[in-house]
């Protein structure tokens, strides 16, 4: 059984579900954005601006939520500098239980029919190879901008937590959460970081709103001036005993000062006493990005999965069955 229409908090609590699921039996299945924190960081800040471009379809059986397809499709994004993006291509976000794997062709088939005038783009995971010779089947190809030293596609990174060592900050400097310095200095932690970007109060809201966000569990690093010149956000998973760290951000003026990996490490040891026993993080792949990759590196963790970026173009070829 299946059903469409426009993605809400509640679903995204379900899909998170299906994420915890698959994450305990076969986590190298996980697809990047469907992962238990880039579900909800993902809907939660742009719930408000982008939902009308976002159909969902979600298929159960017995009463469980097996797979799920989110739409993206071309939009216009403001950014905070007052600048606009066009999307012009669609993507789709998604993810099947083993169990049920089949059913990714009709996942495919109903992404082609909801996107289908446009350039589409999708994610699925480096292992999941059935799903991987599905999708070929149906006409996508390995998206050439992925390849070599700038490629865009995301590995995902993972840790233990039984021994971190404890984080050291420059003089000056102080831990904070957002339950301490409020919503207006958590949103500029994250404007200084990553501008321009269409991050806002409102989309904060958004955030604040979905049932897995702790502002205890949202780390800001406060400089001597004030400024808050380090974030991160952490999204604990208690039925696997993981957190995810998303997004990750240091304002450029603060950088190379050891600020985010002294968050990191302090970040961990606060997920392991909120009852974690494994980190998780993502990073961009190609060798053409190292920095972030290097800071995780640093604090421990290793590679545990990467995409698989897939395109296909306007013009379709046949699907062979």
């Amino acid at each position: 059984m299946a059903n469409s229409g426009l993605l809400t908090a509640a679903e995204v609590e379900l899909m998170q579900g299906l994420a915890q699921r698959v994450s305990a039996t076969h986590p190298r299945l996980v697809n990047s954005d469907a992962a238990f924190g880039e579900l909800a960081w993902n809907w939660g800040k742009g719930h408000v601006s982008h939902r009308a471009s976002w159909p969902r379809r979600l298929w159960y059986a017995d009463g469980n939520l097996v797979a799920w397809g989110w739409v993206h499709l071309p939009h216009r994004a403001t950014l905070s500098d007052g600048s606009a993006k066009d999307v012009s291509g669609a993507y789709l976000a998604h993810q099947v239980h083993p169990s049920q794997a089949a059913l990714i062709d009709e996942v495919i088939d109903w992404y082609d029919a909801t996107a289908a005038d446009v350039e589409k783009t999708v994610l699925p995971s480096a292992s999941d190879e059935f799903a991987l010779k599905r999708w070929a089947a149906h006409g996508y190809e390995t998206d050439p901008s992925s390849l070599g030293d700038t490629g865009d596609w995301t590995q995902l990174n993972e840790r233990d937590l039984a021994d971190v060592e404890q984080a050291v900050l420059p003089d000056g400097y102080r831990f904070r959460t957002a339950d301490e310095v409020g919503p207006e200095a958590a949103v500029q932690a994250h404007l200084d970081a990553w501008a321009p970007s269409r991050y806002s109060a409102e989309a904060y809201e958004g955030v604040r709103q979905t049932a897995s966000y702790r502002g205890d569990l949202h780390i800001l690093v406060e400089a001597p001036d004030a400024t808050m010149a380090s974030s991160t956000i952490m999204w604990l998973d208690e039925a696997n005993k993981t957190a995810q760290f998303e997004p990750v951000g240091t304002h450029p003026n603060h950088r190379r000062r050891g600020l985010g990996r002294a968050m990191l490490l302090h970040a961990m040891n606060l997920a392991r006493a909120a009852g974690a026993s494994r980190m998780m993080v993502a990073c961009l792949g190609a060798r053409g990005y190292p920095e972030a990759r290097g800071l995780y590196y640093s604090v421990g963790f290793r590679e545990l999965s990467r995409d698989a970026p897939l395109i296909k173009a306007k013009t379709a070829k046949p699907v062979r069955r």
